[in-house]
């Protein structure tokens, strides 16, 4: 097979030079990869969502405190 140059006529037969047609399409990224990566990007975001959501219900005073006593004296939990 013969190497096109980039400045010669499109072997597709649209009439213009290989750098502004073809050469272009061959760089692009398949469409099931397109696919792959939007399926992921839907399930982080999805994810996020749910974390930010749960975030709302947490109090992280009650967990921390939980089964011990505030002592008054030395300003802290025991």
């Amino acid at each position: 097979m013969a190497v096109i140059g980039r400045n010669q006529p499109c072997p597709c037969g649209s009439g213009t030079k290989y750098k502004k047609c073809c050469a272009l399409k061959k760089d692009k990224t398949p469409l099931g990869l397109r696919i792959v990566v939007a399926v992921v990007a839907i399930c982080l975001l999805g994810g996020v969502v749910i974390l930010l959501s749960q975030m709302s219900e947490y109090e992280p005073s009650a967990a921390s405190t939980a089964g011990r006593v505030w002592s008054p004296e030395h300003g802290h939990y025991h």
